[in-house]
Formats: structure tokens, sequence, C-alpha cells
């Protein structure tokens, strides 16, 4: 793959980002998406945010913490110009509620969602479902993603809650360093799975912070996915970047420096 010097094209309609994991112990990755809302995302009709834009949520009532609401306001800003912002949970902030939902002034779509952009129809998830491979996460997934596991914890004091994140974070980054990449990836039968269940031959997700352009053939033709990178600017080696869907339908790949990915599909 190479780069190319390229600025956001006149003719972009969406843009798909994820795995932000923004925190305040990271300003410079956080002021990379304040400038991304304000120069990229301003001057398209949609916008994507497939999950884990949070490093965590712990619940709506965290919004009174000054920098979860400056978040949420600059989000707003944006759908207020008239961009049409869309949001699907990840496995760090799948507690967000209709009462961020709102303070964003954004739309909360199921996971995976079907949709029609410059007249292509594709899916979009945030991936960590059809990590199947992962047996140990998708037991912890399928218990917290129950209602009334949900409810149960979201009764208990905010601080608690914190307190119990944390733990679980920390319990999740020491099983990560006993588990392979290829445990933590996408399935390929789960993801074909999807593709048959959502009727479409396009799919963009993030959730594996392995970004790329893969394309299979199958008895209904090529299929392609696209893999969303994750965002971190607080280090040397920057990452991060975006997917672009231009008036035309096609779809671009960009990275942390705005330049754009020539996908050499694999």
């Amino acid at each position: 793959m190479t780069a190319t010097d390229s600025h956001q094209p006149a003719a972009t309609v969406a843009l798909f980002i994820s795995d932000l994991h923004l925190q305040a112990a990271h300003p410079r990755t956080t002021q990379a998406f304040l400038d991304f809302l304000q120069t990229r995302a301003m001057q398209v009709q949609q916008l994507y945010l497939l999950g884990d834009l949070f490093e965590y949520w712990a619940g709506d009532d965290d919004l009174e913490t000054p920098y979860n609401s400056e978040i949420a306001a600059a989000i707003r800003q944006v759908s207020a110009a008239g961009v049409q912002v869309f949001w699907i949970a990840g496995n760090r902030d799948f507690l967000v509620g209709n009462g961020f939902a709102q303070a964003a002034g954004l739309t909360m779509l199921p996971d995976p969602s079907v949709i029609s952009v410059a007249g292509r129809r594709l899916a979009i998830a945030h991936g960590d479902a059809q990590c199947t491979d992962d047996l140990a996460y998708m037991q912890f997934r399928a218990q917290v993603r129950q209602p009334q596991w949900q409810a149960q914890f979201l009764a208990l004091p905010l601080a608690q809650r914190k307190a119990i994140i944390a733990g679980v974070r920390k319990e999740s980054q020491e099983e990560q360093r006993h588990k392979t990449m290829e445990i933590m990836d996408v399935n390929a039968e789960a993801v074909n799975t999807l593709f048959d269940a959502t009727a479409t031959s396009t799919l963009i997700h993030g959730h594996t912070h392995r970004p790329a352009c893969h394309q299979t053939q199958h008895d209904s033709g090529v299929r392609t996915r696209y893999v969303l990178p994750d965002w971190e600017y607080d280090i040397k080696a920057q990452r991060g970047g975006w997917i672009a869907i231009d008036v035309a339908g096609v779809i671009r790949r960009f990275g942390h420096d705005g330049q754009e990915i020539l996908d050499d599909p694999t």
C-alpha cells in the first residue's frame, strides 16, 4: 500500500470512524477528534461512529463529567450544522443510552445495520460480535448485553460502576497478553454469516485495530470488508484514520495524517 497527498474530497458524503478510545488522559487524541469534527465531518452529509468512541462509558449520568460533556457538545455542533450523525455501540461504550444520544444529537443504530450511502447498500458493525473464536469474550459479551444485567449495573452508584469497569479492563488486558491475534480477530464464518443475514457485499467495521481492505470470492460474488483503524495520537508512532464514501459510491481509506491509503485488497 502507498499513500498519496490527498485532502478531504469535496464530493465526500459520508465518513466512518471507530475505536478512538477517548479519555481525558489522551489530550492529543482528543484534539485530533475535535479537529476531525470541525474540518472533516462538518463538510459531509453523514457521520458514522462505529463503536468504542470512548475508552469506557459507565452510564449516561457520567455526562456530568466535564470531559464527557465536551465530547457530546462537540458532536452536537456537527449534527446542529445539518450532518446526520449515527452511532453503533462498541465493547467499551455499549452502555451509551438515550441521554447521550440526545446530548450529542445523534441516532443510535443496532449492530449490525444496513445503510444506503450514495446509492450503495452496505453493512456496518462494530466488529466484536464476529470475533467468535474468543470464547471467553463472547460469553462476557452475551452477559453484559442483556437488558436485565444492564439495568442492575446502572442502578449502582456511578463511582462503584467506574471501579468495577476499571477492574474488568485490567483483567481484560492481562487476558489479552495470552491470546493470539487470530483469536482476537473476526472469524471468517461469522463474517460470511453477517453478509448472508444482511444480503450485502460490503462491510465496514472496527474493533480489531487491524485496518485493511479484505476481498473474498463468494457464490454471490466478491465480498469486500473494510476494517477501520484505532486512534492513538499521544505516542510517537501515531495511529488513526477514517473511511470516506463519495457521491459516486467510491470507498476510500485515509490514515491518521489525512493521506489516502491506496488499497491492495487481501
